[in-house]
């Protein structure tokens, strides 16, 4: 017997056989049971998701000579003739190929004539929207009012171009693109019953390359078989597609995760010389990284990944932060990939990006819970003078040379550059007190960045003043004109934070009262805002270059337009 290939011989001959598309069926057979029949289906979805197979199913259902419910027995002699091609009563015809109005019009004159055989004269029209508009129009009216012993099937990939009498008189169904896990399932279960050996891995890049067809997919099964002699081994399949295999790229990711730039840069080497498509290499950076964030939240969702050990390794080693920063990085580099001078140069930069712009590393950038009741350093109370400089985002390796005193910043989140600890003191000192409370940038406003508190509850701690704080309690001043920052919720959730950061019993509490002669965080974020302000409107004005504008042209800066470079 000749060879059949895979995508024919497993197509579906049942309801309970069709893959990824239950709303239609569930719809289907639902009408077939309690025979309540459409006179016309319209079903539309991209190539190879089951459009002609379900209107195939659904015509032999209503011609079936013992069906029970809504499965055909697949016995009958119409059954058997309709999965063979041979049933007189259902009419193919392929759109593309028969889009003259005579061809319409030569359909419809058997339309009045009863069946031969079956039960119903079924006319399947595929790529209904190749249909010249005269032909639609021949078809129109039989659409609307064919005789009770017809049924009309129509099959589209574009509905966009279907004239709207035509939609109305139809009933809908739009089929879904497959999952590449729904391809997955029924690649295995067709290896499986054709004794086909294969790595899990090849069937994941087939069913990704299948792109939502099942079909394409089973061609492209097809052709690996072939090109792997008999059995469907990973290098093989990613030789067959030029893509890559999933074990170089773990490779280069602990490369970025242990910044090591040369053994990156030689794995980049090796991987060129099979010429693989690079956005496909990036493209599974990307998957894997989003793997190992799902990791970090979810353990469970990636215990069935074959490469679940691997995934899981990755999202122990980074931290989350350090996680989503590279997957934009990878993310802009796709969208930038195109534009490089070529594309291994653009994939390196990537990959490279991720090394030079990693953010430090916990040790470094991390700010250590300081002991109960620290009194600020004097590097730490030595108050601004002059417009701070805005935060400046530079490479790892310069920013461990440069690593200092902590930079003022104009906003209460963690910062992300390297804290210096050395100077810190190491002996305890008595609690702080109202009389000695720090202002500026002391230690109530490096503890807040340190617990890196949320939104409200953040907002609450800037607008205090510390008052006093030992192993038992902390306490906080806050004007009584902002006492609606004093909600239940962010106050509970600030005390949790003192706790969890000291690892101390410790009790909140908030006084409502004003304390003029000590500055808030929040006063103390404003200020600084307010004087880069002032600083980059000062460094425009003074500018030789605008200056000669301004003489030259009488040019005038716009109000509003000159912001920091932070």
């Amino acid at each position: 017997m000749a060879y059949q290939a895979l995508a024919r011989k497993w197509r579906p001959r049942k309801f309970s056989e069709i893959v990824g598309q239950e709303h239609v069926v569930r719809a289907l057979t639902h009408a077939l049971e309690f025979e309540r029949l459409h006179h016309a289906y319209l079903f539309t979805g991209t190539r190879g998701v089951g459009k002609t197979t379900i209107a195939r199913i659904i015509a032999k259902a209503m011609n079936c000579e013992s069906r029970q419910g809504a499965e055909p027995c697949g016995e009958c002699l119409a059954c058997r003739e309709l999965d063979e091609g041979r049933f007189v009563d259902l009419v193919e015809v392929d759109a593309a190929s028969r889009t003259k109005v005579e061809d319409t019009r030569e359909l419809l004159d058997n339309v009045l004539y009863a069946p031969t055989q079956g039960r119903y004269k079924i006319y399947l029209i595929d790529e209904v929207h190749m249909l010249s508009a005269h032909s639609f129009n021949a078809l129109l009216k039989t659409l609307e009012e064919p005789p009770p012993h017809v049924k009309f099937l129509l099959a589209t990939t574009d509905p966009q171009k279907i004239p709207v009498t035509v939609l109305s008189r139809c009933l809908q169904f739009n089929l879904k693109r497959l999952t590449p896990e729904q391809i997955r399932g029924q690649m295995e279960a067709i290896l499986h019953s054709e004794t086909v050996t294969f790595e899990a891995n090849a069937i994941k890049s087939l069913a990704r390359a299948a792109d939502g067809s099942l079909r394409d997919g089973l061609s492209l099964m097809d052709q690996a078989i072939v090109h792997g002699g008999g059995s469907l081994a990973e290098a093989t399949v990613a030789a067959m597609l030029g893509t890559v295999a999933r074990r170089p790229v773990f490779e280069m990711l602990e490369a970025v995760l242990d910044h090591d730039a040369e053994s990156l840069l030689a794995l980049i080497e090796t991987m060129d010389e099979h010429a693989p498509n690079y956005a496909d290499v990036l493209q599974q950076c990307l998957i894997i990284l989003h793997h190992a964030a799902l990791g970090q939240w979810a353990p469970e969702a990636i215990r069935r990944d074959d490469d679940a050990v691997h995934i899981l390794s990755i999202a122990q080693r980074v931290s989350a932060e350090d996680l989503q920063l590279f997957y934009q990085i990878g993310l802009i580099g796709q969208r930038d990939l195109p534009l490089a001078p070529d594309a291994r140069s653009g994939f390196e930069m990537v990959m490279l990006r991720m090394l030079a712009f990693r953010p430090a590393t916990p040790a470094e950038h991390s700010v250590q819970p300081r002991p109960l009741a620290q009194a600020p350093s004097p590097a730490e109370s030595r108050p601004a003078s002059g417009a701070a400089k805005a935060p400046v985002l530079r490479p790892a390796a310069i920013e461990a040379s440069s690593a200092g005193a902590a930079p003022a910043m104009d906003s209460p989140s963690p910062p992300r550059r390297p804290v210096s600890h050395s100077a810190m003191p190491e002996d305890r000192p008595t609690p702080v007190t109202l009389a000695t409370a720090p202002s500026g940038d002391g230690s109530w406003p490096a503890l807040i960045r340190a617990m890196g508190l949320n939104a409200m509850t953040r907002e609450l701690a800037n607008n205090c003043v510390l008052v006093r704080l030992d192993d038992r309690a902390c306490e906080l001043s806050l004007d009584p004109r902002l006492s609606h920052l004093r909600t239940p919720r962010a106050e509970t959730a600030l005390e949790k934070s003192l706790q969890s950061h000291f690892n101390k019993p410790i009790t909140l509490q908030i006084r409502l009262e004003a304390a003029p002669e000590i500055e808030t965080p929040a006063s103390q974020i404003q200020r600084e805002k307010d004087e880069r302000q002032q600083a980059a409107i000062t460094e425009i004005e003074q500018d030789e270059g605008v200056r000669a504008l301004r003489a030259t042209f009488d040019a005038r800066i716009v109000p509003g337009s000159i912001k920091p470079l932070n």
